[in-house]
């Protein structure tokens, strides 16, 4: 079957699973009706997307479009313990929990922020009342650039809803736990996070995505996030997925004056991932600053995709993507500032630095930079290397193994990501995960 044929099958395989899935919706408001309507035209104009495309021409998609998924038709089962032992201890603050896409208030442990802070089930609020927080859903990704957030949107159920009031700063991070669970067939699931933070709000969020059980499964997410005058949001995107699971990700996020944003993105898992982030800088004064860590091994594919539109004068952005790959592992950065012809006093740096572990391991990078402003002062560069063999020798020559010396090198690589962390103990809650999904990219041989 042709990559055409292929997206062809594809698109007729969801436009018919969701004739049958409208039904369960009952009453919707005109908003969401009208997000669904525009999201079901882009899949039925232009179905998912093919390698052919410029923003998909290092990850070829096929694989996601050959497997017919289906959704689930219910939440599967998940014990307390096994989210526990999934968690951090750093979770224990206020966990949302969402299996297979929807929320579960068993699993949860919703500590009070304040009395009107919390995260909030879409379907819930749609069932008490269908016009409520409807607003934000759709209002910062746009379906049309984004096939896989139109897939999303298309089969919106239930989302995660975050709004922070004017001049609030949350004490602890909001932690929203999406669970993946396996079944006999192949299923997708489409979680969703919207975040508002009124002027001068503060949050912090960390988002996990984690899997239970083996096995094929799609796990196509989309969080939006508008940060409003002198507010700030911090998240920290985890990725730890079973290693035969896809999983796309699409980060939409708007700032107004003063706001500051940062993301720290973390992929370990998957076997073919595509983390895609948009920042559009809409305010005077704005701030965002994206960090990335992905480590691969076996044949996984690790794809990150940023976008940072300079639209006004006197924003800053700062990029720095870090990937480790072993084994015939690859990986993808593909980073694009843009600063519009207005932007003047624009400070925007950027940078992707790569470490190749693997005999048969390889990565694509793409800095760019597109300035229509002359006042302003940008940056990018990339850098792909191996091991420092001197570093390596000296670590060897004062008794330590070489799995150790090798260990010691790509952790130390990586910490400055990690250590860039804005909550306490995360990064200690990672060192483990961190280390071990090191060791695979070291010590797998290459087929």
């Amino acid at each position: 079957m042709s990559r055409e044929d292929a997206s062809i099958a594809a698109r007729d395989h969801y436009l018919a699973r969701h004739a049958a899935f409208v039904p369960t919706l009952g009453t919707e408001s005109g908003v969401l009706a009208s997000l669904r309507a525009e999201a079901l035209a882009v899949i039925r104009e232009h179905g998912l997307p093919n390698r052919r495309q410029e923003e998909w021409r290092y990850t070829n998609p096929a694989p996601i479009a050959a497997v017919p998924f289906e959704l689930p038709a219910s939440p599967g089962a998940v014990s307390r313990e096994q989210v526990e032992a999934l968690s951090f201890p750093v979770f224990a603050c206020s966990l949302y929990v969402f299996v297979d896409g929807r929320f579960d208030a068993g699993l949860s442990a919703p500590a009070a922020l304040s009395g009107e802070v919390r995260v909030e089930s879409l379907a819930a609020m749609r069932a008490a009342d269908p016009e409520s927080a409807v607003d934000l859903v759709g209002s910062t990704v746009d379906p049309k650039s984004h096939p896989f957030a139109a897939l999303n949107a298309a089969f919106l159920d239930d989302a995660a809803i975050l709004r922070v009031p004017r001049g609030f700063d949350a004490p602890q991070p909001v932690h929203v736990v999406n669970v993946a669970t396996a079944r006999s067939a192949p299923t997708v699931i489409h979680p969703r996070l919207v975040i508002e933070a009124e002027p001068g709000a503060r949050v912090h969020v960390i988002q996990d995505h984690v899997s239970l059980g083996t096995g094929p499964g799609f796990t196509n997410a989309v969080t939006e996030i508008r940060v409003r005058e002198n507010a700030e949001v911090s998240l920290t995107l985890i990725q730890r997925e079973d290693d035969a699971r896809f999983h796309v990700s699409n980060l939409a996020v708007v700032q107004e004056r003063d706001s500051r944003f940062g993301s720290h993105t973390l992929t370990f898992g998957g076997a073919l991932v595509r983390n895609d982030a948009t920042v559009r800088l809409l305010g005077e004064g704005a701030d965002c600053t994206l960090d990335g860590l992905f480590v691969g091994s076996g044949r996984q594919v690790l794809d990150n995709h940023t976008l940072v539109d300079h639209a006004v004068p006197r924003c800053t952005s700062r990029e720095l993507y870090k990937g480790i790959l072993g084994g015939a592992s690859r990986g993808v950065f593909r980073g694009r500032v843009i600063v519009r012809p207005d932007a003047q006093k624009t400070n925007a740096l950027q940078s992707n630095a790569n470490v190749l572990v693997g005999d048969k391991a390889e990565v694509d990078t793409k800095p760019q930079l597109e300035i229509w402003a002359d006042d302003v002062k940008c940056s990018h560069g990339s850098s792909i290397g191996q091991l420092d063999a001197e570093a390596l020798f000296y670590l060897r020559a004062r008794g330590l193994a070489e799995e150790d010396a090798r260990d010691l090198l790509t952790r130390a690589f990586a910490l400055a990501i990690l250590e860039g962390l804005p909550v306490p103990g995360l990064a200690e809650g990672l060192d483990g995960l961190l280390l071990d999904r090191l060791r695979r990219a070291h010590h797998e041989v290459s087929a």
